[in-house]
């Protein structure tokens, strides 16, 4: 029997990936693909505002609901999930983090990675996490970083959608039809229940992403994500 075949998603924060790609996760793990989510951080500082509210609150505490939200969200969309736990506003990320990263990427081997767009004036955390990703793919690629255990092809990178795509530089040039997954999502959705606030504001992006698929296809799309290539799509044909 062949083994699955592998996707990345490198997130910043514990609910990034639900949010932006909860779609491509579920649709990807439907297919049998073995698909892998890295949280850098649970979000504890900036992205929990709902815990801190609670009456004598601690750090722990919100690490611990957040992990427990995102592990709850990565089983209803089919993926297994890592946290490497660097903290949060701000972020900070070491070399060994990085080698870890790079290691992982040897290890699954993805055939694509999803990670954070290159901008964003709003959340320094994110680009960040995007540098992080992309470097340890060019780690992974060296040959003489770890010679003894084999190195990467070169999988395509996409950016998902960030919370404010103009003010980020964001560039929509793939709409994903997420629309047979969409229950799945909006359950995952339902997980983070510290951001409840993002759940319909993240319904209203997928529809019109959805509207613009349709526009741009001969398909009838309901719901959709966008993505943002890194590099070049190599192919034999155009159509």
């Amino acid at each position: 029997m062949a083994e699955a075949k592998t996707a990345l998603v490198v997130s910043a924060h514990s609910a990034d990936f639900v949010w932006r790609a909860g779609g491509a996760i579920a649709l990807y793990a439907d297919r049998g693909w073995a698909v892998t989510v890295v949280c850098l951080s649970f979000g504890e500082r900036g992205e929990s505002a709902k815990l801190w509210r609670e009456p004598g609150m601690t750090i722990d505490r919100v690490k611990a609901n957040r992990k427990e939200e995102a592990t709850r969200a990565a089983e209803i969309l089919g993926a297994r999930i890592i946290f490497f736990d660097v903290g949060d506003y701000p972020m900070r990320i070491p070399d060994a983090v990085l080698y870890e990263l790079a290691a992982l990427y040897r290890k699954i081997r993805p055939e694509f990675v999803l990670t954070h767009s290159f901008k964003d004036p709003y959340n320094f955390d994110h680009p960040l996490v995007s540098h992080a990703a992309h470097e340890a793919r060019i780690v992974a690629q060296a040959h003489g970083h770890e010679p003894g255990t084999p190195v990467i092809g070169a999988p395509p990178v996409f950016l998902f959608e960030p919370h404010q795509p103009e003010q980020c530089e964001f560039k929509p040039q793939v709409l994903l039809d997420i629309t047979p997954v969409w229950p799945k999502k909006y359950e995952a959705f339902k997980a983070m229940n510290a951001q409840e606030h993002l759940w319909h504001y993240y319904e209203r992006v997928a529809l019109q992403r959805g509207v613009q698929a349709s526009r741009n296809s001969n398909k009838t799309i309901k719901y959709g994500e966008a993505y943002q290539r890194v590099f070049p799509q190599v192919a034999e044909e155009l159509a």
